[in-house]
């Protein structure tokens, strides 16, 4: 979480057009913020900024500094993505309330205790999430909330079935949090296991959830399923 990095991967992106957009870090709580985002935004490829808010202590994201920065992100377009613990969502609910015209993406739809085979509460909470319209779930970092050596379809399926219930395909983006996804499995493993568990939706419902809910949400090039721009 620093500056310098989000500056490399927006060095990055600029040197390589595959890279279609990156989701920063920057001081929001900070007196500072708000030159330093008058600075970002001029990037053309900075989409969005995200905290590590599962490593903060409870009551972050009621934090009346972080809120106020959190209010200059529309002016300049710019998605927040909430990385979180499940047991940070209702924190979370009240902090979108406070911000009903932002526009958010719940990152690793929160981080269920998926190894502790625990749905609740996190499935009720979710839900109630989701009737925020300003929240687009991404799904996305769930092996390694599960068992590394031992996940399987059955032990994940209970939880995307509460992330489609709750969203719908068009608010939810697949994922690959790579390269921490490599703890549990590669990158060809999540992306095949999405494939084939999401292949019983219809042609257009897999396309929102695999490349138009993603573009739509963070305003990049459209892209076709296989990850073309079209």
């Amino acid at each position: 979480q620093t500056i310098e990095e989000t500056e490399w991967l927006l060095k990055l992106a600029a040197q390589h057009s595959f890279l279609y957009g990156a989701v920063g870090w920057a001081p929001i709580a900070e007196e500072s913020f708000p030159a330093l985002l008058e600075r970002l935004s001029q990037e053309p490829k900075l989409v969005g900024l995200r905290h590590v808010v599962q490593a903060e202590p409870a009551g972050f994201l009621d934090a009346p500094a972080f809120n106020r920065g959190i209010q200059r992100l529309r002016t300049c377009g710019l998605i927040y993505d909430i990385l979180i613990f499940q047991h940070q969502l209702e924190e979370a609910i009240r902090f979108v309330d406070r911000h009903p015209n932002q526009q958010f993406v719940v990152d690793h739809a929160a981080k269920p205790r998926i190894a502790a085979r625990e749905i609740e509460p996190w499935a009720d909470n979710l839900r109630e999430l989701a009737k925020r319209p300003n929240v687009v779930c991404k799904v996305s970092g769930l092996v390694t909330e599960g068992d590394w050596k031992s996940w399987s379809t059955e032990t994940l399926a209970p939880y995307l079935d509460v992330c489609l219930e709750a969203f719908g395909a068009d608010r939810l983006m697949a994922g690959s949090d790579w390269p921490v996804c490599l703890l549990a499995a590669d990158y060809k493993r999540w992306w095949s296991f999405l494939r084939e568990y999401f292949a019983t939706l219809s042609d257009s419902e897999q396309q929102s959830l695999f490349a138009e809910t993603c573009c739509r949400t963070y305003k990049i090039p459209r892209l076709s399923t296989q990850g073309k721009a079209i």
